[in-house]
């Protein structure tokens, strides 16, 4: 989201000109696949983690630009909102002690430049939402200084006509207005990458949209915003809802929303990005001089730059990546299901299930979306955000079962399969994977856990109980032990 644009106004003839571009990138997106110009000898795996920033007090601390210039470390980059950060982990192969690397390399990366940025009053939290933020956070003016996201609110509010409406009820309600698309910044995740042939991209998509659900479940960690409890992955209806460019006449006529769980299985990674081409109007519709058969056909590799531009718009819970490495394209899944935290331990453990889950699913003989609709995936998504640990899905065989029942039972020893198959030494695979066990065992996770200590708190005010329960939250963190080890 944070690729760098240059600040600008957009005319009709931008807009036209950049469809025609995008659909020739399409098309050559197409005669790649079919002429099998994709790297997959050796797939790789990625990690990112969007983080908040907190001062002393454990108040958002606005200051990404001088944390980041206090970091000092290519590998952190700003996000949206001036109290978020970014760290892209380097990618790993799994059977190279990947799941070791990750946590090792994140562990020293977060340490490193937690010592630094507190230097200038901005301590690091892993959080999806960050309880302490107040209405008056989410303001215009505490937007990051990256033009994309000035040029990215303004066009998405363009598109409505109107200013975003939040509404979330859970055991409380929220709701509030926004002239700007902060709310969207209050939203931290964690972003798994798979990469994955063409061949087999369809099936890693489709059994990544299958277990969404269970992963919500296991791993919900944002049960509070702006003062109110809420789901307990409230990231979830906050991000669809701060990034909708529709007004409600336009969800009225069925208009596709840009944070979308999508609507039907799919056959081919090119039914995605046709899908992508087809509903969504440009937001960003920024052109290249490349002219991408030319490169084709001179045996390069286009960049396709417009069809790339246009993806990074549209919110998939599951997104196809396009991209580029040694001058080889590549695909990937980008799964964008998580919050981040609450643990390095916990975020790696989280990683081991879904790259051991999704290869088991979808290397599997019979696949899994066979025998359930897309309409139930996307209704367990729902119920898995709003209930958590609690929440109680459908899933082909069993009927109605409790999520931790379902991971007890089918779905570990489908992630230790997955991860043998991988090449992960059985050590790490029980470790991780122990992780997850216990959590479903005790009923515990980043969420239940804040709610429970919230709750002990309940003759506070409000946000001195969010502020005394974030920083017990920041000190645990610290210390790398499991959030259901948490007393």
């Amino acid at each position: 989201m944070g690729e760098d644009v240059e600040a600008q106004e957009f005319s009709r003839a931008d807009r036209t000109r950049y469809r025609e571009k995008v659909h020739r990138c399409l098309d050559v997106f197409e005669r790649m696949l079919s002429e099998e110009r994709f790297d997959t000898d050796d797939p790789m795996t990625g990690l990112e983690v969007e983080l908040n920033l907190v001062d002393e007090a454990g108040d958002p601390a606005l200051k990404n630009a001088e944390a980041l210039k206090a970091i000092a470390d290519p590998a952190f980059q700003t996000e949206l909102g001036q109290f978020n950060i970014e760290i892209n982990v380097p990618p790993a192969w799994l059977r190279q002690d990947g799941l070791k690397a990750f946590e090792a390399n994140l562990r020293r990366s977060l340490n490193d430049a937690e010592a630094r940025s507190s230097e200038v009053g901005a301590h690091q939290v892993m959080i999806g939402i960050l309880p302490t933020l107040a209405p008056g956070h989410l303001g215009p003016t505490q937007m990051s200084a990256n033009p994309r996201y000035r040029l990215l609110s303004e066009q998405i509010l363009h598109a409505r006509g109107e200013d975003i409406r939040i509404d979330v009820t859970g055991p409380e309600r929220l709701i509030t207005t926004a002239e700007s698309i902060l709310p969207e910044a209050a939203c931290t995740s964690t972003q798994f990458h798979v990469q994955t042939s063409p061949e087999q991209f369809a099936a890693y998509w489709n059994a990544s949209q299958a277990i969404s659900s269970v992963q919500l479940a296991v791993g919900a960690n944002s049960p509070y915003c702006l003062g109110k409890e809420l789901w307990r992955e409230t990231r979830i209806p906050l991000f669809e809802q701060a990034a909708d460019t529709r007004s409600e006449e336009l969800k009225a006529q069925g208009v596709r929303p840009r944070v979308w769980f999508g609507e039907r299985w799919i056959n081919s990674v090119f039914d995605l990005f046709e899908e992508n081409v087809r509903y969504f109007p440009a937001l960003l519709p920024i052109t290249t001089d490349e002219d991408p058969v030319a490169v084709l056909e001179e045996g390069g590799t286009p960049t396709l730059n417009e069809l790339r531009l246009h993806n990074g718009t549209i919110y998939r819970w599951n997104r196809p990546v396009y991209d580029i490495a040694d001058e080889t394209p590549h695909l990937r899944v980008e799964n964008r299901v998580l919050p981040a935290g609450p643990t390095v331990a916990d975020l790696v453990a989280n990683a081991a299930f879904y790259f051991g889950l999704v290869r088991h699913l979808a290397e599997s003989d019979r696949p899994l979306w066979s025998q359930m609709s897309f309409q139930a995936a996307e209704e367990n998504f729902e119920r898995a955000a709003e209930d958590g640990i609690e929440a109680s899905i459908y899933w082909p065989g069993l009927g109605e079962v409790k999520a931790t029942e379902l991971v007890l039972r089918r779905l570990l020893p489908m992630a230790h399969a997955g991860l043998e198959s991988w090449g992960v030494a059985t050590e790490d695979r029980d470790r991780l994977l122990g992780i997850i066990e216990q959590r479903c065992l005790l009923g515990v996770n980043g969420a239940s856990w804040f709610v429970d200590r919230m709750h002990r708190r309940a003759g506070e005010d409000r946000y001195d109980a969010l502020r005394a329960t974030l920083l017990e939250y920041a000190e645990r963190m610290h210390s790398n032990e499991p959030v259901h080890t948490w007393d």
